[in-house]
């Protein structure tokens, strides 16, 4: 593809009127138009960058190569196959969908059409991420803590599906083994869905993996800590530092060395989108692509059951 890729967003609320801001200024994509279920909303929004705002994703079918779609969780699966059947590349924001099924569902329609499918898993794209990765090799134990403050939105999922999904997703791709076996627990607080979970995953491969997740803290944290042979690595996605340290073993007596990972100052959203414009532009597969989303989601419903069951619900 020459010229640059016509894109839409669907859902333009918290998290997608900032894909619509960052698309609008894309070299590599012109956006067209973007949608709201709030006619009103969806025209501010449009308004903002110059283009159409409409109350339909139908309104998109003809006019645009591929969607950003940012609606509630419990929309993502009807949108996605409607506009993926309109032979539409699409990006949707994670928990891909409500159940593995559903997931399963814009896989197979995505294969059958032909068409470039990637999950919105912004912490794959956070900068200290990329840098500090890429020295994980066979973590023993990761320890992990996103806490945030109570929000006013994402309220129709619980906190694994909400939060803690970030850091299975990021788990997956760098331990690379299956899971054997979990423990969890959830309390719910100020919703009827759990606000603070934790789980210690157990890999085939013997590393252990301990994950709190909350929004109810009265601070942000987001850090990811990875222990492994000679060597500790160090991810603070909110202030985007990481961080390497490695023991060095010679004749004498073996020397620490190691402190702060260059990164890179870009915005994870801006990285992710232009990561899904490159794919569909160049028809390869996006870094996040559905079965990886699918992946993440599998585990975290295995995680929200064994939560259940652990407090004797149905």
């Amino acid at each position: 593809m020459t010229t640059p890729l016509r894109v839409g967003v669907v859902g333009v609320g918290h998290l997608g009127q900032h894909h619509a801001r960052l698309l609008s200024g894309m070299p590599e994509a012109t956006l067209v138009a973007v949608v709201d279920t709030d006619a009103a909303r969806a025209q501010e929004v449009g308004g903002r960058y110059g283009v159409a705002g409409t109350a339909h994703w139908r309104d998109l079918v003809g006019r645009v190569d591929a969607v950003s779609i940012a609606v509630p969780t419990v929309a993502h699966c009807e949108v996605a196959l409607r506009c993926i059947e309109a032979g539409m590349a699409v990006l949707v924001e994670k928990p891909m969908a409500a159940s593995v099924q559903e997931a399963d569902a814009i896989i197979e329609a995505a294969a059958r059409r032909g068409v470039t499918l990637g999950v919105g898993h912004t912490e794959r794209f956070n900068p200290a991420a990329a840098a500090a990765l890429p020295f994980v090799s066979r973590p023993r134990f990761v320890e992990v803590h996103r806490l945030g403050t109570f929000p006013e939105r994402s309220l129709d999922i619980d906190v694994i599906f909400d939060l803690m999904i970030h850091d299975l997703d990021l788990l997956l791709t760098s331990v690379g083994s299956d899971v054997v076996d979990l423990e969890v627990v959830g309390v719910n607080v100020l919703t009827p869905k759990a606000d603070i979970a934790n789980a210690r995953i157990r890999f085939a491969s013997g590393c252990i993996a301990n994950l709190t997740a909350s929004r109810i803290s009265r601070e942000k944290v987001r850090k990811a800590r990875f222990f492994q042979q000679d060597a500790y690595v160090s991810i603070d996605f909110g202030a985007r530092e990481a961080e390497m340290y490695r023991l060095l073993r010679g004749n004498g007596r073996p020397v620490i060395q190691g402190g702060p990972i260059p990164v890179s100052p870009e915005e994870p959203l801006q990285r992710e989108l232009a990561d899904f414009v490159s794919a569909v532009r160049a028809g390869r597969a996006p870094t996040v692509s559905g079965a990886a989303g699918r992946e993440a989601l599998a585990l975290a419903t295995r995680i929200a059951d064994a939560m259940q069951s652990a407090a004797g619900l149905p």
